[in-house]
């Protein structure tokens, strides 16, 4: 029974728990992971780093339009990371996520 989880990083704390709150009150997901990481990468064609939040949003996979265009929408970043990863679920977490979305 699979279900994605949605992976974004974001500036800080605040915005994950803005955009993860505003996804669960539109019943977009039926949950949301939150925890800060390091990142490196290439911006404008210099190396950056800095300090940033994942969240993890998880939904069904029938969501995955609606919730990218959703999170697009109110994500902070011009180009935001917005990644699907499908998995396998147990059958009773995979009805509660069911349950909880439209």
């Amino acid at each position: 029974m699979k279900i994605i989880f949605v992976y974004t990083t974001n500036p800080d704390e605040k915005t994950v728990k803005n955009i993860g709150e505003t996804l669960l009150k539109e019943k977009l997901i039926a949950c949301y992971n939150l925890f800060p990481i390091k990142s490196g990468y290439f911006w404008q064609n210099k190396k950056e780093e800095s300090n940033e939040f994942v969240g993890i949003f998880k939904t069904t996979k029938k969501n995955w339009p609606k919730l990218k265009k959703r999170i697009k929408e109110i994500h902070p970043y011009k180009t935001s990371c917005i990644l699907k990863f499908e998995v396998e679920a147990n059958r009773e977490y995979y009805q509660w996520v069911s349950n909880i979305v439209r």
